[in-house]
């Protein structure tokens, strides 16, 4: 073989036979271990591990050097594996062949230097993308095995750095010897042309004599005449081709492989999905066509990269599909990254004390549900002729974006590009209706520049917005009013009003310049796009699934150099299934970091995905292989935080605790008095007093860990099959300097203060959040307990009362104003006073686990799910 322009060979190294050198001598055997290992690497560019060993016992290496050569590559491969980020799920006895980039590769050192080019510091921002990178190339088959057919999956965030990522895989891996890279990029052309730019930018421009593309910045694929002409063994370059997930163009790909069989067998491929839960898992034509192309290379590995996965962990492993059934990564969030979390908030999961999860920034903004007939059409007959109108909190939302951009031009650092979305229908004759308000706003605001009237509500807005989120926290500067408002008339002139839809003409292009934009979308603006410079959003669109949602907030990612100035407007319904979703994540990425602790694969663990009373998992075609997971509540604290606020429903729950208080009294063996600290514990109270307080007090619809039936059907489980939890220790917890609220004849508290988060989960709802303290979880034990963390507090409980379950009654003040401090939370103004709840469960001697189907409710919910029709249509 003769190596490719700017390709390495090890042939020159060991000679026209591949064994020995020049003079005919065997490396092996003499020179120093260094220099016999280096040898050994070069064996690994042409064989697996395995069959490089055997080559070394042919050529008669001592059994003693080879063992030692083996022991050091093991500790290599060791080091790979117990990287202690990304975690990893791996399919077992999987050989890890790749122990890192050399000193003789092309493409990865070409992609850090244009990294270090862009400002990214060495360490600790290239160093993990090298270990992550690093990890999933570990993962993937060496490309000299005769057959191998790979099925994994990235997760990583939102706009946190996939396609950097799996860009540093292929270069990895193109530094290996795969041969022909295929990335399925979206189903738009926007994201498939911005795809393009990126690969060509980092591994083709810096070697171009190594690469030929199958497809171009403005070309998808198109068959070519000569197969072997890239493939033929006369060809040493890798092969780029960047498509989209259209059935159309897959079909035109399938047909070329198939004609390209007899240059495949010896080709290594790399197939990456970028959004792989997107058009792949349960479609009808774009699923079996991904899994002809794969049939058709004896060599491929498909790695799919998600923020989304939950249709992914829901594909049938046993069925012949594209189940990542050899690894999965949980790439770690990169520092700096704004995502759901960090800007909504979260609840406490199982293990964790509410007060150390954070509420998220104060960034959201409320649309009043009376404005969303203004922005989007109620109906399908109402989409004809739907004319906008730009309501209030529009054109706040739009003043503040301008401000944004001015501020950020007097700070200049940072992304140049300035961009907000508003996104509120799916429908592109939607999209095109804001086109003449826009334009008019932007007009009008220009001309009133030099109006005192005007300049005062935009400096009022300015202080208001920086005032609720602080520049300091952030390590940044606020920006006087007086400085942006001397750049506020030239933001205004560049600002674009753009409708970036399947249908418009018109569409962001960052490659030319600097760009102020609003931009209307819908699809074309949800999927992996990058929005630069995206500082403000205005989001109505309601959803069905969490993957839909969760992909539609293109507002996560780096805002480096205006992290204190992002805004969202959203309605309250919508921050609060973004709560949730964020609640589902961080659950998600625990559990696989929990299954890659204990030693699971990906074919013996399934991720647990909590439901949503109004929102599905995932698109119910992708739910088919789905089963329900065993609910138990053994070892769980269970705890309220929504609750209505009208007086009926409240003063029934008042009923039901004093009902239970009073039942409690009456039949426990021990009351004890803790007056003077606002508690009293009511011990060894039989449990069909707590059953019938369950069937009695009622939980919120929005709360389905909260489920009467299935807590009560949970007890007398464990009831009659383990004989535990047949007493519990009712305990009140009160603030002792709150008005007082009266139980029972003798057992009265003072009232508790538990403001509600600033956002409207329903009509008539709030959400408190945090309910439950660590330290009323131990409340019943014996000793000083203030100071115990979670695990010792359940550590406790099973040496003093493994059997017995705890429930806790707390009284909020229907007031309940917020410290000043608190800027997320607003006064509870509850029509009556509020009974919360929690209850704390022994962990079980065995399993007790009851189940139940929980769906989702649609029937009261304006939906547009996302638009498929480009995977089915023709290639545009």
């Amino acid at each position: 073989m003769t190596p490719a322009s700017g390709c390495h060979s090890i042939e020159g190294d060991l000679g026209p036979d591949g064994w020995t050198n020049e003079s005919g001598a065997v490396d092996l055997m003499t020179g120093d271990f260094d220099a016999k290992y280096e040898t050994f690497q070069a064996l690994l560019e042409m064989f697996p591990p395995s069959e490089a060993v055997k080559r070394l016992e042919v050529l008669g290496v001592e059994q003693e050097v080879i063992e030692k050569i083996r022991e050091r590559h093991e500790q290599q491969t060791i080091r790979i594996k117990e990287l202690e980020e990304p975690h990893a799920v791996v399919m077992e006895n999987r050989d890890t062949w790749y122990t890192g980039p050399q000193t003789k590769d092309k493409c990865w050192p070409a992609i850090v230097k244009l990294l270090l080019k862009d400002g990214w510091p060495a360490e600790p921002a290239i160093q993990d993308l090298d270990d992550s990178s690093t990890r999933v190339v570990s993962l993937l088959n060496h490309p000299k095995e005769r057959m191998f057919s790979t099925r994994g999956l990235v997760v990583g965030y939102v706009q946190s750095g996939k396609t950097t990522n799996f860009t540093s895989v292929m270069a990895k891996a193109a530094d290996r010897g795969y041969k022909l890279f295929i990335v399925l990029a979206g189903i738009h052309n926007g994201l498939r042309r911005q795809t393009q730019a990126r690969l060509v930018q980092q591994l083709v421009e810096p070697n171009p004599s190594m690469w030929s593309q199958l497809t171009g910045l403005d070309k998808d694929f198109t068959p070519q005449e000569n197969p072997a002409s890239y493939f033929g063994k006369s060809n040493k370059t890798h092969v780029l081709c960047v498509v989209k997930k259209n059935a159309t163009v897959l079909r035109k790909l399938a047909r070329w492989l198939d004609k390209a069989s007899d240059y495949l067998k010896d080709c290594p491929a790399l197939i990456i999905d970028d959004e792989a839960d997107k058009a792949t898992v349960a479609t009808k034509s774009i699923n079996p066509l991904i899994l002809n192309i794969m049939s058709s290379l004896p060599r491929s590995a498909y790695v799919g990269y998600t923020a989304s996965p939950f249709a992914n962990l829901l594909i049938d492993p046993g069925a012949e599909d594209l189940y990542p059934r050899d690894f999965i990564v949980n790439l770690p969030k990169p520092k700096g990254h704004f995502g759901t979390e960090v800007l909504f908030g979260r609840y406490a999961l199982d293990g964790e004390d509410q007060e150390d999860v954070d509420d998220g920034f104060d960034m959201i903004r409320s649309v009043p549900v009376d404005d969303i007939p203004c922005v989007r059409p109620e109906t399908k007959a109402d989409v004809e002729g739907f004319e906008p109108v730009i309501t209030g909190t529009l054109r706040t939302a739009i003043e503040y974006f301008w401000l944004v951009t001015a501020a950020r031009r007097v700070r200049g650092t940072g992304n140049p590009h300035s961009t907000m979305l508003i996104h509120t229908s799916v429908n592109t004759s939607v999209h095109n209706s804001f086109k003449r308000p826009l334009v008019h706003l932007l007009e009008r605001t220009a001309r009133s520049l030099t109006d005192d009237a005007a300049l005062n509500r935009l400096h009022a807005l300015w202080d208001e917005e920086t005032a609720r989120v602080a520049a300091g926290d952030f390590d940044e500067k606020k920006v006087p009013f007086d400085s942006l408002l001397a750049e506020l008339p030239g933001v205004l002139s560049n600002c674009r009003i753009i409708m970036d839809n399947s249908n418009s003409e018109d569409r962001l292009d960052y490659e030319n310049g600097t760009v102020v934009a609003i931009a209307v979308g819908g699809n074309t603006l949800s999927r992996g796009l990058t929005l630069e410079g995206l500082s403000v959003s205005y989001f109505v669109r309601a959803v069905s699934a969490y993957d839909t949602l969760l992909q539609m907030g293109r507002w996560f990612g780096f805002r480096n150099g205006y992290a204190d100035l992002p805004r969202i407007w959203m309605t309250d319904e919508l921050a609060e299934w973004f709560r949730h979703l964020a609640t589902v994540e961080t659950e998600m990425r625990r559990d696989i970091d929990i299954y890659m602790t204990e030693a699971e694969t990906p074919l013996t663990f399934a991720v647990r995905l909590r439901t949503h009373p109004a929102l599905r998992v995932t698109a119910a075609a992708k739910m088919r292989s789905a089963v329900t997971a065993a609910s138990s509540y053994g070892g769980r604290r269970v705890q309220t935080h929504y609750f209505h606020t009208d007086a009926e429903w409240l003063r029934g729950n008042i009923s039901a605790a004093q009902e239970l208080v009073a039942a409690s009294v009456s039949s426990a063996i021990r009351v004890e008095n803790r007056a003077v600290e606002g508690r009293y514990i009511l011990r060894d109270v039989p449990y069909d007093v707590v059953t019938d307080f369950l069937s009695s007090y009622r939980f919120h619809e929005k709360s389905p860990e909260n489920d009467s039936d299935l807590i009560s059907a949970y007890i007398r489980k464990r009831v009659s099959t383990a004989g535990s939890l047949r007493r519990w220790n009712v305990a009140i917890v009160g603030n002792p300097q709150g008005e007082p609220f009266s139980f029972a004849p003798n057992v009265t508290v003072g009232r508790n203060v538990r403001a509600r988060l600033n956002t409207n989960p329903g009509p008539g709802s709030v959400d408190i959040k945090t309910l439950m303290s660590r330290r009323d979880a131990a409340i019943d034990l014996p000793g000083d307990t203030a100071k115990l963390k979670e695990d010792a507090i359940m550590k406790a409980r099973r040496t003093h009362l493994p059997h017995t379950g705890l429930l806790v009654l707390y009284p909020i003040d229907k007031v309940s104003e917020p410290r000043p401090a608190k800027k997320t939370r607003v006064a509870l103004n509850a029509d009556e006073h509020v009974i919360g709840v929690g209850l704390v469960f022994p962990e079980p001697d065995q399993d007790s686990a009851v189940e139940k189907y929980l769906s989702a409710d649609l029937s009261g919910v304006r939906i547009e799910d996302e638009d498929l029709s480009p995977l089915e249509g023709e290639d545009a």
